[in-house]
């Protein structure tokens, strides 16, 4: 069964800058629903009321979706599904999609998605290419949990590391994905030699924006003013991506692609800032100032850094390489008010927070090709932002919410000023956010940001951005 989607091109077109995206348009020879459109009809209105409260839909959907359901339910209509594995720096994610064409207008309808997700990265089995590839067998078992055995061979199944990989030595990468391939082959999924690779940071910000606005019905108004920026703080890369007005776009020049949404072309900027992560910048900010050479992956590095509270000892692994991370040697210490009814003082150790934002900063300040005007624009952000501010309280794990700029400055001078063995780098984190947000991309403090997982139930990443450009050009 052809299952090519016409005008869902979201990669860069060879020899240009451009971009199309137009999921609602799609092939209709063959369609068979249409053969059946009067019965799904009269057989959509006799259980319009019966389907409404089974599955709350709102007013405005109402008809469509129903008698799209029923026509499900009745086999006239099938789903089909892509797999996208994301494989990034610190972690790998699967997410199974569902779709269907909707009987009205043939309209691509996203039904559902399944998250799974695995730690460590692949990246972080740099010596290990064969365990990197057999670190992602648990996730396509339960990706084969949720899709039918039967439709196995006709699901797309695609593969995009990031930042992670794009760190690493050519050939360590290299061996990596190859050892990937041979477990995709097998996988029974529908592969090509296309499926796997390493994903540039300009698709990762374009697919990632494209997500954000889909979900948010963003693109059926056809006004490039209507859409949000999209901040992802991934481990090894952060981008950022919004479509800029005419003013903007001249000062943006070189990072500005031509994207063709619903058959309306707009101008969007993107900028993928490799080592900007928030691991990658940990690891510079921790050992700021040391030279670390020849050494040995099975010995932990001692690292002491201004930004770790001083009785902080704790190991990490980043990049394939084990540290023994502390705090200064002498660190920084505060007098504070006893709690108990004895009062009195006790002697706190914290983070010198003015030492550290003094190293956080110097490093920021080293990007280049800052998102000139990202403020004046409706900014949602995720990843890491949103994982740091819902363990410091600021939202809703399940809900998400908005917060100003500064409201990361104020948990990263709390964070600083206590002893937190359990977030043994929340200072450090919280501190840098603020910096990437303040000076890396000129924000102000005020600024507001909408801090969220997922939009409508679905998982705020690249990953569906990438799921529709498969649909439309394939493996």
């Amino acid at each position: 069964m052809n299952r090519q989607l016409q005008g869902v091109t979201l990669l860069k077109q060879e020899n240009d800058d451009t971009y199309k995206a137009d999921p609602r348009s799609r092939a209709k020879k063959g369609h068979p629903g249409r053969r059946y459109f009067m019965v799904i009809t009269v057989l959509g209105v006799l259980f319009l009321g019966y389907i409404a409260m089974a599955n709350d839909l709102k007013p405005v959907r109402l008809g469509t979706k129903a008698i799209d359901t029923l026509a499900l339910s009745l086999s006239i209509q099938s789903r089909f599904y892509v797999v996208v594995i994301d494989a990034g720096s610190t972690g790998s994610r699967a997410l199974a999609f569902s779709f269907y064409e909707s009987v009205f207008g043939g309209n691509l309808i996203l039904e559902r998605e399944h998250y799974f997700q695995t730690k460590p990265g692949v990246s972080a089995y740099a010596d290990k290419p064969k365990e990197a590839a057999e670190s992602l067998t648990v996730l396509l078992d339960k990706v084969k949990a949720v899709i039918p055995q039967s439709e196995w061979q006709h699901t797309p199944l695609s593969m995009r590391a990031t930042a992670g990989l794009r760190l690493l030595p050519g050939h360590k990468a290299e061996d990596i994905l190859q050892e990937c391939r041979k477990l995709f082959e097998d996988s029974g999924f529908q592969v090509s030699k296309n499926s796997i690779a390493i994903m540039e940071g300009t698709d990762e910000g374009i697919f990632s924006w494209f997500t954000v606005n889909f979900l948010l019905e963003q693109f059926s108004i056809h006004n490039p003013g209507n859409t949000v920026a999209a901040l992802d703080l991934g481990g090894g890369s952060t981008q950022v991506t919004f479509s800029p007005d005419a003013a903007q776009e001249k000062k943006l020049d070189g990072h500005i692609y031509s994207v063709n949404i619903f058959n309306h072309n707009m101008s969007v900027y993107t900028h993928s800032y490799l080592g900007m992560g928030l691991m990658a910048a940990r690891k510079e900010i921790i050992t700021h100032g040391m030279k670390l050479n020849n050494i040995n992956p099975r010995t932990p590095v001692e690292l002491r850094s201004e930004c770790i509270n001083p009785i902080v000892s704790t190991e990490w692994n980043y990049g394939g390489l084990n540290y023994l991370v502390k705090g200064p040697v002498h660190g920084a210490h505060k007098l504070v008010k006893n709690q108990n009814y004895a009062g009195g003082e006790v002697d706190r150790p914290i983070v010198n927070f003015p030492e550290c934002l003094k190293i956080i900063e110097k490093y920021v300040n080293g990007m280049k090709n800052k998102p000139e005007g990202l403020k004046d624009h409706k900014i949602y952000a995720f990843s890491y932002y949103f994982d740091r501010a819902t363990e410091v309280g600021l939202v809703d794990p399940f809900a998400g919410g908005v917060v100003q700029v500064r409201a990361f400055l104020k948990q990263a001078k709390e964070a600083c000023d206590y002893p937190n063995t359990d977030q043994p780098f929340i200072c450090l984190d919280l501190t840098y956010i603020y910096v990437l947000l303040r000076d890396g991309f000129g924000l102000e403090p005020t600024t507001k940001l909408y801090l969220y997982k997922k939009i409508t139930g679905h998982e705020l990443s690249w990953a569906l951005g990438a799921a529709f450009n498969i649909i439309q050009n394939g493996l």
